[in-house]
């Protein structure tokens, strides 16, 4: 299994060709883990465990490549070439293909954004989001950002799809990144997401990770029963009442059950 975000330090030697390449993607794994708030240069060494002048070159060697941004307070963020990336290895899987034209629609029903995300290792990657025409956004996720698998309505519903021996591994250790930037989602809190989303078959969000953001999602699985991703709707808590809910959530299971006949169909075909 993919070893999850946690802090990896490694001996700061002179680069060889393969070492650079390693510790750049190291760095890029780090920036996307930083979230919205983007990761400072101090950050990135303390987490790298590298020296200040070899993270500053590679991050300059990563922004050349459209891999990385900085923004005008110096933080880092993942670069737009990654978003490109990330769709052209989605349609190859099959699975922005068999999603896209749901995610479309999941937002043009209900106004909110609609997201596709799917599991890298301990993390949640968000391949896909389409915005709806209600004027107030949630941009809790956005294309191309990771988030520990658990957090946010998605990457929840994902975890909770998993075996419990596996969910439980996953919970150990993402545990010291939960702590650090999540205080409010402990062990105890996330068992009981993981045991509440198992029960009523979609994870619910209610502002955990941002604020007066809340989120549905619901866990989408290939035909043998892998899990292959999770779709979900972001929205600001007072789009997500009690009376409403029930409409969003029939909604955001009728577009699961589409891309699970269509990854069903293109199974078929292959």
């Amino acid at each position: 299994m993919t070893q999850p975000e946690t802090s990896v330090h490694i001996v700061d030697t002179p680069d060889t060709g393969t070492q650079s390449v390693d510790r750049a993607l190291m760095l890029l794994q780090r920036i996307g883990a930083s979230g919205e708030q983007g990761a400072s240069l101090a950050g990135l060494v303390v987490e790298t465990g590298l020296n200040k002048a070899t993270v500053r070159r590679l991050a300059l060697a990563l922004i050349r490549a459209g891999m990385a941004e900085q923004d005008a307070a110096s933080r880092y963020h993942l670069g737009e070439q990654l978003q490109v990336l990330g769709a052209q290895a989605a349609r190859r899987s099959g699975l922005m293909a068999a999603a896209g034209e749901s995610v479309m629609r999941l937002a043009q029903i209900t106004g909110d954004a609609a997201l596709l995300s799917v599991r890298r290792g301990a993390s949640s990657l968000c391949l896909m989001r389409e915005e709806g025409s209600y004027p107030l956004r949630s941009h809790a996720l956005v294309a191309g950002q990771t988030h520990p698998l658990g957090v946010g309505a998605g990457s929840l519903a994902m975890l909770a799809a998993l075996p419990d021996d596996e969910a439980d591994t996953i919970l150990r250790a993402i545990a010291p990144v939960l702590a650090d930037r999540y205080p409010t989602l402990t062990p105890d809190r996330m068992r009981d997401l993981i045991a509440r989303t198992r029960a009523e078959g979609v994870a619910l969000n209610p502002g955990l990770v941002i604020e007066g953001s809340w989120g549905l999602g619901i866990a989408l699985h290939h035909p043998d029963g892998r899990l292959a991703g999770a779709l979900s709707v972001a929205t600001v808590e007072a789009r997500m009442r009690p009376d409403r809910l029930p409409d969003l959530i029939r909604h955001l299971r009728a577009e699961a059950a589409q891309i699970e006949t269509r990854l069903t169909q293109k199974d078929k075909l292959t």
